[in-house]
């Protein structure tokens, strides 16, 4: 049987509380947001941002260190011992000497090129392509989860069919064996039906177990383990939903230039990258710092106490420091050079994305128009080769036609019916996707 979409399955989230409930569409997106394992991780990543953030703002601000030195020196053959303490020489006739300094040393750095500020808007930038990650991602689930549900209930619609010919097949074996009982039909004619029920028979099967499969995705991708059923919610669609106005793809363009994560991340892309050139460019610049302390030390020997020892021997400082860059090997140069070409890189990546975005965006349009115009002709197609197949099944009742008229009618109203089916689920994902661009949530 045809095949409606191919979807992969990558997502991981949590146990549901109850995994035999009927899952929506709209539940399933809901459960997925909350839970999905690689949107909690971008989450993480965020906040991640909020500590680099304030991280860099903490280097406008001067930072303060204590220090202490205490050390001991023992001279067993020396008959004196001098010590230097401020500046002032002292004698002590003990062989252990002892010293101990304590400091508080400030430093602030005033400018360096405006670096520290340019590290705190690029900081703010990363927090906000955090940010657009994971809308980026949530978009990505929502569609996967969609394309899987739309495929779940193509299946089941195929089974119903599938279901439908089988009956059918069965009651015209079942006509042909009496036939053959009185002489109006060939026994060979009698097995070719009987094979053709088996064959429908194999084609139900495999319907089925395709639909199972769908349904075991879905139980992968909701991660619900266990022996649980899991089915979705088959909605009432009718032609109108089918058929329903497509908007224009230049519209849906334009808004999703505005609204699409990935759009917004390239462009804040660039503008990081220009700000990683201003960065580069701080190394041209003199860096300009100031310095404090307070410090005081005591010394063994000295006929004073430690508290006058301390009182006397402090001292206070501070100084201005300037450092002009003179050269340094073309590091700077090399830097600005390479954030210049970054920000080439983004920008030819923001074009890549438009560009990638305007694809999507025309497949899904023209997938939509053509699966509305197949929808239509295959409804009627299959309603003629309905009338048909029940005129065939009539006439080979009556003897009138043959085996391989009835079993040609057959598979015409069975590749009539999957061809309405394909295009109908394929007219719906590619309607709700075009929404979806638009900022609309996904929906049936």
């Amino acid at each position: 049987m045809k095949k409606f979409i191919i979807l992969p399955v990558i997502a991981c989230l949590a146990l549901p509380s109850r995994a035999d409930k009927i899952w929506t569409l709209q539940q399933c997106i809901d459960y997925a947001l909350a839970n999905n394992i690689t949107l909690q991780q971008n989450k993480v990543s965020s906040a991640q941002s909020d500590i680099e953030i304030s991280s860099a703002k903490a280097l406008l601000l001067p930072s303060v260190s204590a220090s202490t030195s205490q050390a001991v020196a023992y001279r067993p053959y020396s008959q004196s011992t001098i010590n230097l303490t401020n500046g002032t020489m002292t004698s002590t006739q003990s062989a252990t000497n002892y010293n101990g300094s304590y400091g508080i040393n400030a430093n602030w750095t005033v400018w360096n090129g405006n670096q520290n500020y340019n590290n705190i808007k690029k900081s703010e930038m990363n927090k906000q392509l955090a940010d657009l990650q994971t809308k980026e991602t949530a978009n990505s689930i929502q569609q996967q989860i969609a394309q899987l549900y739309f495929q779940i209930l193509y299946e089941k619609e195929a089974v119903k069919v599938d279901s439908e010919i089988v009956k059918a097949s069965r009651l015209q074996c079942d006509r042909a064996k009496e036939m053959y009982k009185v002489g109006s039909l060939a026994k060979v004619d009698v097995a070719q039906l009987e094979a053709q029920v088996t064959q429908d028979e194999y084609s139900l099967v495999s319907a089925k177990s395709q639909l199972e499969s769908y349904k075991l995705q879905l139980k992968q991708l909701l991660e619900i383990h266990g022996s649980e059923e899991l089915d979705v919610v088959a909605p009432s669609l009718t032609d109108a939903t089918v058929l329903k106005a497509i908007p224009s793809k230049e519209a849906i363009y334009a808004t999703a230039l505005d609204i699409r994560p990935e759009v917004q991340s390239g462009k804040l892309s660039i503008d990081a990258a220009k700000l990683d050139e201003k960065i580069a460019k701080a190394g041209y610049y003199p860096t300009v710092s100031m310095n404090a302390g307070i410090g005081s030390s005591n010394a063994s020997g000295m006929h004073t106490a430690f508290g006058t020892q301390l009182k006397n021997n402090w001292s206070n400082s501070i100084g201005l420091s300037i450092s002009v860059p003179l050269f340094d090997q073309k590091q700077t140069k090399s830097a600005v050079k390479k954030a210049r070409l970054a920000t080439q890189n983004s920008q030819l990546q923001l074009e890549g994305t438009q560009k990638q975005l305007y694809s999507e965006i025309e497949n899904y349009w023209l997938n939509a128009m053509s699966s509305q115009q197949q929808y239509r002709s295959a409804k009627s197609n299959v309603e003629s080769m309905k009338e048909s197949y029940d005129l065939v099944s009539e006439q080979f009742r009556l003897g009138l036609k043959n085996i391989v008229e009835l079993t040609t009618g057959k598979n015409n109203l069975l590749s009539a019916q999957q061809q309405m089916l394909q295009s109908k689920y394929t007219a719906l994902y590619n309607i709700s996707m075009l929404y979806f661009y638009e900022g609309q949530g996904v929906s049936l």
